[in-house]
């Protein structure tokens, strides 16, 4: 059980940061035993990168509904309104994934 410094993101999220005291159970010399406990607990101003790219593809979407509005109204433009609203639904699911994977990196470290 050895120790480091957990960083909190804007966003909630975490990632350790760095190394702080060994245990008791480990005797070799700059080695850890591989279990981490947090020492210090330190807030950062910025977001993980897991939720930037969220963002990011949240902004993709408005702007493809903003053009399909337009679009919709222009006469001949279906082809780019179904691409528009499939990239859409790729959006959604990689916004999806994204969220699953924050979820479980959330869920490993309880403060």
């Amino acid at each position: 059980m050895c120790f480091y410094d957990a960083n909190e993101m804007a966003c909630k999220c975490w990632k350790w940061g760095h190394f702080r005291q060994h245990c008791a159970k480990e005797y070799r010399t700059g080695e850890t035993c591989g279990m981490k406990l947090v020492m210090n607990r330190y807030s950062l101003p910025t977001k993980c990168k897991i939720c930037t790219k969220i963002d990011t593809k949240e902004r993709s979407i408005r702007k493809e509904e903003e053009r399909i509005r337009r679009w919709a109204k222009e006469h001949g433009r279906t082809a780019s309104i179904e691409k528009a609203q499939d990239d859409i639904y790729a959006f959604q699911l990689d916004i999806q994934r994204l969220i699953a994977d924050r979820d479980e990196k959330r869920g490993t470290l309880a403060w």
